[in-house]
C-alpha cells in the first residue's frame, strides 16, 4: 500500500461521520447523503496528491454533491427502501436531542442553497469568503443567503430563540463574537 493510499484511508476513517452529517444536513436524506460523501471521496482520492487542504476540499465537494443530488430529476434518482440508517440521533450520543431534532426539521424547510450556506457558516464554522469559495458564488450571495436562511429559521423556530446557540452551541457563538470583534479592528 502506498503512502498516499494509507493517508487517504486514515483521512476517510477520521472524517467519514462528520462528512455524512454535513451532507445529511444539506440534503435531508441519509441515502442521498451517503451517495454525496462517496462521490466526493472518490473525486478526492483521484486528486489526493494535488490537493493541499484535504478537509476543506472534502467538505466543499460533499456540500456540492448533496446539492446536486437534490436537483436530480425524480425519474433519474434511485429510490432506496433500506432503513439501515437511523433518521434520528441516539439520545445518549447527542445532548439536547429535542433541540437538535427541532433544528434539523426546521433546516429541512429552508431552501437548499440557503441551507448549504447556513450549514457551512454556522455548523462548519467557515467565514463568508471561505463559504463563497466553497460554493463558487460571490460573497454578497453568501451574505444574502445567510440573512434569508436565518430569517426563515427564525420564522419557523420562533423569534425568541437564540439562533446562534441553537445552531452551533455556545462555544461556536463565543468564537464568532470574538472573530467579529477582531474583524472590526
Amino acid at each position: 500500500m502506498s503512502d498516499h493510499e494509507a493517508e487517504f484511508r486514515e483521512f476517510v476513517g477520521a472524517q467519514m461521520e462528520s462528512l455524512r452529517g454535513l451532507a445529511y444536513l444539506t440534503c435531508g436524506d441519509w441515502q442521498v447523503a451517503e451517495d454525496a460523501v462517496l462521490s466526493a471521496l472518490a473525486r478526492l482520492y483521484v486528486k489526493w496528491g494535488r490537493v493541499e487542504n484535504h478537509g476543506s476540499y472534502a467538505r466543499t465537494a460533499v456540500v456540492r454533491a448533496a446539492i446536486d443530488e437534490t436537483r436530480r430529476p425524480w425519474w433519474r434518482r434511485e429510490q432506496s427502501h433500506s432503513h439501515a440508517m437511523p433518521e434520528m440521533p441516539a439520545p445518549d450520543v447527542i445532548p439536547d436531542v429535542d433541540d437538535r431534532v427541532q433544528l434539523r426539521a426546521a433546516l429541512m424547510q429552508v431552501p437548499v442553497k440557503h441551507r448549504a450556506v447556513l450549514v457551512l457558516r454556522f455548523l462548519e464554522g467557515l467565514s463568508v469568503p471561505q463559504t463563497a469559495a466553497a460554493l463558487r458564488c460571490p460573497e454578497g450571495t453568501v451574505k444574502a443567503y445567510t440573512s434569508r436562511g436565518l430569517e426563515t429559521l427564525r420564522r419557523i423556530l420562533g423569534a425568541d430563540l437564540s439562533l446562534d446557540e441553537r445552531v452551533s452551541g455556545p462555544v461556536a457563538a463565543d468564537r464568532r463574537r470574538t472573530e467579529a470583534r477582531h474583524e472590526a479592528f
